[in-house]
């Protein structure tokens, strides 16, 4: 096969492709959206604040099939050889409720190292029973995806934020 037989082959077979590849981005709905740099603060308020409800939700959950609960982080470590390598190591996960004088379940909600208020001077949620946590707990996760504590996790935040300023 000569070399101008040759070209033209391969100039066929690429036309041919291109034209297959063109006709099928045609097919698709082409737009000229643009990706968000950073979240909405409330809405990066409201994941943060359900994935520690999450955590709470597991570690009940471990807690009353008897078993215990630990989350994982990454820590980085140096070698004796001077190696440095990410680890990963166990995190303790503390729990929000507590037992009450009176054998009822008390539960607090934290954003951060701050408890979050539901109304005026009113901080826990009473539960009647242990086996209730979990519904309590799965309650208030949607509450907070849903928005509805909005106001009060941003209280929690500003109070948290304070606490950071010289």
């Amino acid at each position: 096969m000569s070399a101008a037989a040759n070209e033209t082959k391969n100039s066929t077979t690429t036309a041919t492709s291109i034209s297959t590849s063109t006709s099928t981005l045609q097919a698709l709905k082409i737009t000229a959206a643009k990706r968000a740099i950073g979240n909405n603060p409330q809405v990066h308020r409201r994941l943060k604040l359900s994935r520690k409800i999450w955590e709470q939700i597991e570690l009940a959950r471990a807690q009353a099939a008897g078993q215990q609960f630990t989350m994982k982080k990454f820590r980085t470590v140096t070698d004796h050889d001077g190696v440095r390598k990410s680890v990963e190591i166990p995190r303790r996960v503390r729990a929000w409720w507590w037992t009450t004088e009176t054998n009822k379940v008390a539960l607090n909600i934290r954003y951060g190292a701050r408890t979050v208020e539901f109304s005026k001077g009113k901080s826990s949620v009473e539960i009647a029973t242990a086996a209730d946590l979990i519904p309590t707990l799965e309650l208030i996760k949607r509450a907070v995806e849903a928005g509805e504590l909005d106001a009060q996790i941003e209280a929690a935040s500003v109070k948290l934020r304070e606490g950071f300023k010289k």
